[in-house]
């Protein structure tokens, strides 16, 4: 198994998978991404899971006709393209976000996974995380980041 940072210490990787869920924090992970991966030439994948609930079959296709599935795709390759990177689109459908993340990481052998978190809280005002960062922070193989967005200013 290769080291997720190279010996050199530097932070060069071949090979990312963006997490993108609709959020205006897509933006923000693509941007920091694709001007950390420009000189390294590092390959871009943009990652939008659309999860399936269990009264469907899992084969239904739900995230082919889905026009804002594919809104936030087109949205995170304007922004690569603004920096003269090319993004690999992926459209996965499943039951559970995290497990297709870390799949789609395992499969393109990648050297990061980039997420995105919302600032939000709970009832009681508990920061939240949702169950999907916790997952892949627990079975991701590679190096992953969480970007979460700034602090609304309603909320400081």
């Amino acid at each position: 198994m290769r080291p997720a940072v190279p010996e050199t210490g530097s932070f060069e990787f071949r090979r990312v998978v963006l997490a993108l869920n609709g959020s205006d924090n897509d933006t923000r992970i693509v941007r920091l991404v694709a001007l950390l991966g420009k000189a390294a030439k590092t390959e871009l994948i943009a990652v939008h899971v659309v999860e399936i609930d269990w009264t469907l079959p899992l084969d239904a296709d739900i995230a082919g006709s889905s026009e804002e599935a594919q809104r936030v795709l087109d949205i995170a390759e304007g922004v690569a393209e603004e920096h003269r990177q090319h993004m690999e689109p992926v459209l996965l459908q499943a039951r559970d976000v995290g497990p297709a993340l870390v799949d789609e990481a395992v499969e393109r052998d990648a050297d990061l996974l980039v997420l995105g978190l919302s600032y939000r809280k709970r009832f009681g005002g508990d920061f939240a995380v949702g169950r999907t960062i916790p997952y892949v922070l627990k079975n991701a193989p590679c190096t992953v980041w969480v970007v979460r967005e700034p602090i609304p200013e309603e909320a400081a």
